[in-house]
């Protein structure tokens, strides 16, 4: 059975593509999920106009993202953390206390945009990436320092 996608769908194909399922699949998950429809030639037209705006839309957050990531780029926040011997922190800072110092400075910043692999331990100056669209990632230097 022949299916225009309408989502990205991982190992099957993206979005407009048209792509040959087999009927269980396409009827079963596919269809009820709103993920395909049928490829016919009415579908067809609906599905390029959505795949137009689709396109249009992610532009603008594109272009949205860039200007915030222009601004982020010059951003610093300063944490305060207990520390021990050695500057290793007794607990650590991790990407909510970074979205809650953004916030702060009144950049509303989701949590899991900002890409902390591991939660920072160690006092001093850190680079944080903050993925903000999924061609655009700025960088943010965070001050880990010792409360006193």
């Amino acid at each position: 059975m022949e299916v225009i996608l309408r989502e990205d769908i991982e190992k099957l194909g993206h979005r407009g593509q048209v792509v040959k399922v087999a009927a269980g699949y396409a009827r079963n998950f596919l269809l009820p999920r709103r993920l395909a429809v049928p490829a016919t030639d009415a579908n067809k037209k609906i599905v390029d106009q959505e795949r137009e705006a689709h396109l249009r839309r992610e532009a603008k957050l594109a272009s949205e993202a860039a200007d915030l990531a222009k601004l982020l780029a010059t951003v610093e926040i300063t944490l305060k953390a207990k520390a021990g011997e050695n500057d290793q922190l007794f607990g650590s800072v991790t990407s909510k206390d970074i979205a809650e110092a953004l916030e702060a400075q009144k950049y509303n910043i989701e949590r899991r945009k900002i890409q902390l692999d591991d939660p920072i331990k160690q006092l001093g100056d850190h680079k944080v990436p903050i993925r903000l669209h999924k061609d655009v990632t700025a960088e943010i230097t965070v001050h880990v320092v010792r409360e006193e």
